[in-house]
């Protein structure tokens, strides 16, 4: 097993995209027909999912959160915002969706403007629109339209003048090229079908100079094999997550320098021993994902699952011209 900070790749295969506006499943001209309808499965499975996030028709039962826990682990793990910080957005902004706080590692500056993508209902914009001030701006981007109401609902009702929310996808952003000074996210690319292309497009709409600060789901090795097969299909936020290393090569790939995982933070899979055959293997129930797992590991196995989930914040400038 590698250490997470090396071995960065240098080499990504590219693939065409055209600029902001149009349909992502039409982008990516290699993938196969099979390929294109898995991604587009994908996509509004992820949609419909964080719509019913939004709409509050999505009640998880005690049984699919076994005991109360969520794809990045139990409360206890949620410690990224500050009371302080959650004082002072608006009520009902924090959807619990985060994976940390890209703001406070954000290091923004007044009159800056930024950008959030997968904004969701709006905790990170309405705390960047307090650093970034009256003379900056914040743009949140999500292509869940319950989302974009919500946030704008939020808005409207606290009075924010320097936030707005556009519906949109991540790899195809409605922003003009270079004009962003920094952009955030929250536990949001790790679910895009092509993350390579959201790095693309992030260097596209950044100001020479300007950065990107990201928190997302990252592992730190590779899951079991019978860990992959049971979450082929799950469009979750820890099913659809890379190695550190190769999420680090996207990035860099696209053209950013200083390249840096600036934090992380090992998150234990929830777990109940539900029996233990002679053959030596673990039956285990897991929570991953939002998905509850019935799974045989070995115990090799097992200990590796344990140390592999990470939440993780990166850090990345687009080079100076």
């Amino acid at each position: 097993m590698t250490d997470p900070k090396e071995n960065i790749q240098e080499n990504q295969p590219a693939k065409s995209y055209q600029c902001c506006g149009s349909k992502s499943e039409e982008q990516n001209t290699n993938l196969t027909k099979d390929e294109q309808l898995s991604e587009t499965a994908i996509r509004k499975a992820v949609r419909d999912q964080y719509g019913a996030i939004a709409s509050g028709t999505n009640s998880p039962t005690d049984e699919q959160l076994l005991e109360k826990t969520s794809c990045c682990g139990g409360k206890e793990d949620y410690t990224d915002y500050s009371n302080e910080e959650l004082e002072q957005i608006p009520a009902g902004a924090n959807l619990g969706l985060g994976s940390g706080n890209p703001i406070r590692l954000a290091e923004i500056q007044k009159g800056e403007t930024i950008v959030d993508l997968g904004s969701g209902a709006g905790i990170d914009c309405f705390l960047a629109a307090q650093e970034t001030g009256e003379t900056g701006k914040v743009i949140g981007i999500d292509m869940t339209s319950q989302m974009i109401d919500k946030a704008r609902i939020n808005a409207d009702r606290e009075g924010y003048q320097n936030v707005e929310f556009r519906l949109g996808e991540i790899e195809h952003m409605p922003m003009a090229d270079n004009s962003v000074d920094l952009i955030v996210s929250n536990c949001v690319i790790n679910l895009s079908v092509d993350k390579s292309q959201v790095f693309k497009d992030a260097f596209r709409i950044l100001k020479p100079g300007g950065r990107i600060v990201v928190s997302d789901i990252m592992l730190q090795y590779e899951f079991p094999e019978v860990i992959k097969q049971a979450l082929a299909d799950s469009p979750g936020c820890v099913s659809r997550a890379w190695v550190t290393d190769e999420y680090l090569g996207v990035i860099k790939a696209a053209g950013f320098e200083q390249v840096e995982l600036l934090e992380s933070q090992l998150i234990t899979p929830q777990k109940k021993h539900t029996d233990e055959p002679s053959s030596g293997t673990r039956k285990r129930s897991i929570m991953i994902s939002g998905k509850k797992l019935e799974v045989e590991l070995s115990p090799e196995e097992d200990e590796q699952l344990q140390n592999t989930i990470l939440k993780a914040h990166v850090r990345a400038y687009k080079p100076q011209v």
